[in-house]
């Protein structure tokens, strides 16, 4: 299991997040959940890239899910032990390789099915999950196993390009956006159009879509540099599509 440099930089955004701290069978979450009137039998569950709920980047881009009707919640899969912020500071001697080996399926995916299963008693019987690099790899062996009605990743990393896609294509029934970039080692220009052809080429009947955004780079869906313009157009541009791709199969 490997990531790339880029999994480990970007800028931490400002705001104020809006919603709590909730502690769902067992599992420490945060929750963000819409003012206005909202469907409860529908949850979208956000898995995180490594640096986890705690990340304030993570907590303002569900908090944005929610303003826009959709009750999301990002569980935390690292048990308190997500990458530390100041890993994205230049210099950082924090250990990527060292972390990872605590952080397998075996250990981030356990929490996840603990949030499912005690929704699902709370009477939701709808699932939207959207994986955000680390998190795309849980996303896609959600859809696989048949849990979400629809998926949305973003630069995804742990994924294998030819495998993966593939058995997606043959087992899954939950549409899928992929917001992709220029750079990125983990999800590079040629597994894009890989992705295309078995998907597009292969007419994928619940539905596909790729959005590609230039100039930007692995991580820009949350942790972008949005004082860059092409890649404050990406940020926004990749979670606009999202939002859509969610009210359209959600």
């Amino acid at each position: 299991m490997s990531l790339c440099e880029h999994c480990v930089k970007g800028v931490t955004h400002e705001g104020e997040p809006k919603g709590k701290w909730e502690e769902i069978n067992g599992v420490k979450s945060y929750v963000a959940t819409p003012l206005a009137e909202y469907p409860k039998d529908k949850v979208l569950l956000y898995i995180t890239d490594i640096f986890g709920p705690q990340f304030i980047n993570n907590r303002l881009l569900a908090d944005d899910f929610a303003a826009n009707g959709i009750k999301t919640i990002i569980p935390d899969i690292f048990h308190g032990d997500a990458a530390p912020v100041d890993a994205l500071k230049p210099g950082s001697t924090w250990n990527l390789l060292e972390w990872l080996k605590a952080h397998g399926a075996d250990s981030a995916r356990p929490p996840i099915d603990k949030i499912i299963e005690s929704l699902k008693k709370e009477g939701v019987t709808t699932f939207g999950v959207v994986g955000y690099c680390f998190g795309a790899r849980f996303a896609f062996d959600l859809a696989i196993e048949g849990i979400p009605k629809v998926v949305a990743i973003a630069h995804p990393s742990l994924v294998n390009v030819d495998e993966d896609l593939q058995t997606y294509f043959t087992k899954s029934t939950a549409p899928l956006l992929i917001n992709s970039c220029t750079i990125d080692p983990k999800f590079p220009l040629e597994a894009q159009v890989k992705a295309d052809e078995i998907f597009v080429d292969g007419n994928f009947t619940p539905g596909y879509k790729r959005e590609h955004f230039e100039g930007c780079t692995h991580g820009f869906a949350v942790r972008g540099d949005i004082s860059d313009p092409k890649v404050k157009a990406g940020k926004e541009g990749a979670f606009k599509a999202t939002v859509g791709w969610l009210a359209k199969y959600m």
